[in-house]
């Protein structure tokens, strides 16, 4: 039973699990903004527009480059 518990300790107690959630937690929290921001109001259409503009530029200049 004592193993059990040292293992559950060092597997979620860790460091590493402690990054992970850090990374998980800011991951949600810039997917949240990013959500916000394009499909929230109107000035995030804008965005999303100009967003998308300029990826199809981007594209198209790849295209010609070939």
């Amino acid at each position: 039973m004592l193993e059990i518990i040292n293992y559950l300790k060092t597997r979620y107690l860790s460091e590493k699990a402690q990054g992970i959630t850090e990374y998980a937690l800011l991951l949600v929290f810039v997917v949240a903004i990013a959500v916000a921001v394009l499909f929230g109001t109107g000035t995030g259409s804008d965005l999303k527009n100009g967003l998308t503009n300029a990826f199809e530029r981007v594209v198209t200049n790849l295209k010609t480059v070939r």
